[in-house]
C-alpha cells in the first residue's frame, strides 16, 4: 500500500474509507449500535443506523459520557474525552485488508467501568497489525448508562455492549483480513474484568477462542439490591426518580455531575450499611457502579461460573503488576500519610485480614508500602489466580509483570505493564519515564502475538512467568 491510498470496506451499516500509514491501513469510530441517547441509555444496544455514502473513517470517534481523572492520576493517563452520540464505536488497525484468515485481537478499555476508552495513544493497534495481527478496540456505555443498576432497564448494559462489539467483529472483521474464527480478547483492570464476564456469560459464548487478562479476577458484581442503593443516592442527588424515566429525563452534564458527587461520597465514607456490602466488598471503595449478578448476562459471579464450566477450552492468559495498588495510594500522598493504625483500618473496614499486613511491618515495611503490597495480593494476584484454579482442565497461563516505573514511585503499579503490551513505550514517558525496557517491551508484546496465533504463550500452563 502507498501512504496516500484511502482503502474503503463495507461493513454492517455502510461502506467506510480509513487511511495508511507506515503500511497500517486504520479504520477509526466505526459504529457498531445505534447511539444510546435518551432512553435508549438505559436500553439494551439496538442495531447499527445504515448511512448513506462512504463514512469517513480517519479520525476517532466520540468516547463514552464521562468526567477526567482528578490530579494527579490525570498526570499519568492521557484520557482524551470527546463527548458525542455516536461512541458505541470500533476502532481497527490490519495489516492488509485485502487478506484473509489473520489472526484478531480486540481490546477492552479499562478505567473503573466510568472512565476510558479505545482511543487512548498507549492503545494503538498499529504495533500488532505490523505483526500480522488485525487489531480492534472497542468503546461501551460507562457510569450510569452503562452499569447503574436502575429499575425499569436492562442490567449490565455495557456488557450487552461489549457483547455486540464482538458479534460485530464476528460479522465483519474478515472485511479486514480478519478470521473470525480466531479472535483473542484482552483487556486491562475493568477491561480484565470483562474479560472473565465474558469468559463466564452464557450470552458471549461463541465469540472469541482466546482471551487475555491484565489486573482483573472475576469476582467483581454487586448484588442488584446493593446496586440500586448507589443508584438511588444518584438520583437523590439529581432530584429525579431512580428509575429509567428519572434518569433518562437528565442532560448530560447533569448526570456526570451526580455521578461525581455520589462517587466521592463512596471514597470519603465506605460504608457498607449505606451503599451495601457487595458494593464495598468488590468496589473496594473505588468504583461504586460496576457489573451486578442478574438473570442474563451474569447470573453468578465470573469465577463461579468458570468453575461450572462457562469458558472450557478457551485458552487464557491471566496476570498482575508487581505493585498495582501503588497506583491508586501513592501518587495521591494517602501512602505516605498512613500510620499503622490507618491501615489496619482500611483493611478491616473492608472485612479484610490484618495479618498479611502485620507481618509486612514486622519485616520493616512503611506502613504505606505494607498497605500497598496486601491490597495488591487480595485484589488483583489471588483473583487472578481463583480463576485459574476453577478451570483446571483448561490451559491458563499466568504471569506477574515487574518492570519498575521511575515515575514517582509507583514501581510495577496498576497500568504500567500497558505500553509493554502495546509496544506503544514512546507514548507513555509521564507513565513509565524516558528510559523504558525495550527489550522487554518486545518480549511481551511477541508474547501476546504468539498467544493470538497460537494460543500458547510459551511457558506450561499453571505457572507464573516474570516479565522485568
Amino acid at each position: 500500500m502507498e501512504h496516500t491510498e484511502q482503502p474503503i470496506v463495507t461493513v454492517t451499516g455502510g461502506r467506510v474509507r480509513g487511511t495508511v500509514h507506515d503500511g497500517i491501513a486504520t479504520f477509526l469510530g466505526i459504529p457498531y449500535a445505534a447511539p444510546p441517547t435518551g432512553r435508549a441509555a438505559f436500553e439494551a444496544p439496538a442495531p447499527v443506523v445504515p448511512w448513506d455514502g462512504t463514512r469517513d473513517a480517519s479520525r476517532p470517534g466520540p468516547t463514552a459520557p464521562q468526567v477526567g481523572y482528578q490530579a494527579p492520576i490525570a498526570a499519568l493517563l492521557d484520557n482524551v474525552i470527546e463527548l458525542g452520540d455516536d461512541y458505541l464505536n470500533v476502532n481497527v488497525w490490519t495489516p492488509d485488508p485485502a487478506a484473509s484468515g489473520l489472526p484478531v485481537m480486540v481490546w477492552i478499555h479499562g478505567g473503573a467501568f466510568s472512565r476510558g476508552s479505545n482511543r487512548i495513544a498507549l492503545y494503538s493497534g498499529a504495533s500488532f497489525a505490523r505483526d500480522g495481527v488485525v487489531t480492534a478496540a472497542i468503546n461501551y456505555r460507562l457510569g450510569t448508562p452503562g452499569f447503574g443498576s436502575v429499575a425499569g432497564a436492562p442490567e449490565n448494559r455495557g456488557y450487552l455492549d461489549q457483547i455486540a462489539a464482538l458479534t460485530w467483529v464476528r460479522e465483519n472483521i474478515a472485511a479486514f483480513g480478519g478470521d473470525p474464527e480466531r479472535v483473542t480478547i484482552f483487556g486491562e483492570s475493568a477491561g480484565a474484568m470483562s474479560v472473565a464476564a465474558l469468559l463466564a456469560s452464557p450470552l458471549s459464548q461463541g465469540l472469541f477462542q482466546r482471551a487475555i487478562s491484565q489486573s482483573g479476577g472475576g469476582g467483581t458484581a454487586a448484588d442488584v439490591a446493593d446496586a440500586r442503593k448507589v443508584t438511588a443516592r444518584l438520583a437523590e442527588v439529581a432530584g429525579v426518580t431512580a428509575d429509567v424515566d428519572g434518569l433518562a429525563s437528565l442532560g448530560r452534564t447533569e448526570l456526570l455531575n451526580a455521578q461525581t458527587r455520589v462517587a466521592l461520597e463512596l471514597a470519603v465514607n465506605p460504608d457498607p450499611a449505606v451503599w451495601g456490602a457487595t458494593t464495598i466488598a468488590h468496589g473496594m471503595g473505588i468504583m461504586g457502579q460496576f457489573p451486578v449478578l442478574d438473570d442474563a448476562v451474569l447470573p453468578a459471579a465470573p469465577t463461579a461460573l468458570i468453575a461450572q464450566g462457562a469458558g472450557r477450552g478457551i485458552p487464557l492468559i491471566a496476570g498482575w503488576n508487581a505493585d498495582e495498588y501503588r497506583f491508586f495510594l501513592v501518587p495521591t500522598g494517602i501512602a505516605a500519610m498512613l500510620d499503622a493504625d490507618a491501615a489496619r483500618g482500611v483493611l478491616a473496614r473492608g472485612g479484610r485480614p490484618v495479618d498479611g499486613l502485620d507481618a509486612r511491618l514486622d519485616a520493616g515495611a512503611s506502613p504505606g508500602d505494607a498497605l500497598c503490597a496486601v491490597l495488591t495480593e487480595l485484589a488483583f494476584e489471588a483473583p487472578t489466580r481463583a480463576i485459574a484454579a476453577a478451570r483446571p482442565d483448561t490451559p491458563t497461563h499466568l504471569f506477574e509483570f515487574g518492570w519498575e516505573s521511575p515515575v514517582g514511585d509507583l514501581r510495577a503499579a496498576h497500568t504500567v505493564e500497558i505500553p509493554y503490551v502495546f509496544d506503544t513505550l514512546d507514548a507513555a514517558p509521564q507513565l513509565i519515564g524516558t528510559e523504558p525496557d525495550r527489550a522487554l517491551a518486545a518480549e511481551i508484546h511477541r508474547t501476546w502475538v504468539r498467544f493470538a496465533n497460537t494460543g500458547d504463550p510459551g511457558w506450561p500452563a499453571g505457572e507464573v512467568r516474570r516479565f522485568g
